[in-house]
């Protein structure tokens, strides 16, 4: 495995950071983000989205409700939230799990409900509180499936 952890000072830094990181995403990549409700991970998301060409002018918001949003980038974007999902069973039968692949990339928000339905190709990021506007993005991958500099810039 390997890890990268970024500390972000802002929401704007935080979506600064997605910014880079949709920049270097592919087809078929899929985000399982995780951490506390209010850590940042619609605004990475957000940020996630503007990196991979989603028009600026198109509102990237947490899909709680519906499940998916999909958004049009140079890459097709599906943006999913676990967070109202009860059980892996639950998961499988919305049919959630057909945007796991493909042509598109696949944001995951409250990944860690269900971390067994998650591909083992998944990059994890967990965002974490260090104070009221601090937070720390641990940023963690398998190698087998990701270039070893996937996600090395600075911060």
């Amino acid at each position: 495995m390997v890890s990268f952890e970024y500390i972000t000072n802002s929401p704007k830094q935080t979506g600064n950071l997605g910014k880079k990181i949709g920049a270097v995403l592919k087809q078929g990549d899929v985000l399982a983000l995780s951490g506390d409700l209010g850590t940042g991970k619609t605004c990475l998301s957000q940020g996630i989205a503007c990196g991979l060409g989603v028009d600026s002018n198109v509102p990237v918001s947490s899909p709680t409700y519906t499940l998916v949003n999909q958004y049009e980038g140079k890459i097709l974007v599906f943006h999913l939230d676990l967070y109202r999902i009860k059980s892996d069973d639950e998961f499988y039968l919305s049919g959630l799990d057909e945007f796991l692949s493909g042509n598109a990339v696949t944001i995951i928000e409250w990944a860690d409900k269900h971390v067994d339905v998650m591909p083992a190709e998944a990059v994890w990021i967990n965002l974490s509180f260090i104070d009221f506007k601090t937070r720390k993005i641990l940023i963690t991958y398998n190698e087998d499936y990701h270039e070893k500099k996937l996600f090395s810039f600075g911060n």
